[in-house]
């Protein structure tokens, strides 16, 4: 993984930056710098943390919930997929 530099680290007030360079902590790296990123940030994001073909495959496996619904049609345009929903809360239970 690589190391976070100090333009992102910026993002990740209170965690230490080894810990956020663990391997599990790769899905919140790309949740907080899909949400609140900026320029440099997501090039550093997506040509040396992820390749685009992750970033996607995240985006569509946990975007729905993880995301906001601005940050969610953004990223659906950027990346060239389908916005995922957010689940219905209740559903399981519910008749919704």
């Amino acid at each position: 993984m690589a190391t976070l530099p100090a333009k992102v680290r910026r993002l990740f007030d209170g965690y230490e930056p080894t810990d956020l360079e663990a391997p599990d902590a790769r899905d919140f790296v790309i949740e907080r710098l899909l949400e609140a990123g900026e320029g440099d940030e997501l090039a550093w994001l997506l040509r040396e943390h992820v390749d685009e073909a992750t970033a996607r495959a995240w985006f569509e496996r946990h975007g729905g919930r993880r995301l906001s619904r601005r940050s969610r049609a953004f990223w659906a345009l950027a990346l060239g997929t389908t916005v995922p929903e957010p689940p219905v809360l209740g559903a399981e239970i519910w008749d919704v």
